[in-house]
């Protein structure tokens, strides 16, 4: 197997490999001239996402600066937004649903290294993906870990270290992150109340 056939299996990787050390670099050309770009600038800044990440859907959004080792391993739903700083390692894949809205300097994490000094010492590492559902919204300056899975409809709260599965419709937060407590029809009775105040304001 290849380094990369290796790293995208979730094997042991060597990533100092001479192909996958090119493929950061054109990841990186592309992220330079993502983060230059005019803030009015839509169309060059999807044209750039489309061509640095593994799928980018309709009226997706990504706020400058942004970062990300590979790219192609990013698969990115409708209507998603992220805000200023985040940082998404790519060494396994991210899968990102739709309607999802992260806070500023939310970084997903796939980049995993061995526990075992001697292992790590040779600078090999490894990848488990991260699979994001839809509607999810992430606060600010949370961080997720290798592997995890955040269900439909949840809400993580900003300053979280999420290290394991969370499930649909939840409200979690901490570090670690837990669950505080399901999301009911009061919560959505309270704010469909207050959309319909805002339309009828309108």
């Amino acid at each position: 197997m290849t380094e990369s056939e290796r790293m995208r299996a979730g094997a042991l990787y060597y990533a100092g490999d001479e192909a996958l050390s090119a493929a950061r670099l054109a990841a990186k050309e592309l992220i330079w001239r993502y983060n230059a770009t005019a803030p009015a600038d839509w169309e060059g800044r999807t044209a750039i996402l489309r061509q640095l990440l593994g799928h980018l859907g309709e009226e997706s959004w990504i706020e400058t600066p942004f970062r990300c080792d590979y790219g192609s391993q990013i698969r990115i739903g409708d209507h998603f937004f992220a805000n200023y700083d985040c940082i998404f390692l790519d060494v396994a894949s991210i899968t990102i649903g739709d309607h999802v809205f992260f806070g500023p300097r939310v970084c997903l994490y796939t980049a995993g290294h061995p526990t075992v000094p001697e292992v790590r010492d040779l600078e090999l590492e490894f990848g488990s993906p991260i699979v994001i559902g839809n509607s999810v919204w992430i606060g600010g300056n949370t961080v997720v870990l290798p592997g995890v899975s955040i269900g439909s409809g949840t809400v993580v709260a900003a300053g979280s270290v999420v290290t394991r599965d969370l499930p649909e419709d939840v409200l979690a937060a901490g570090n670690p992150c837990k669950v505080l407590r399901a999301l009911t029809e009061g919560d959505r009775a309270k704010w469909e109340t207050l959309r319909a105040a805002y339309e009828a304001d309108s």
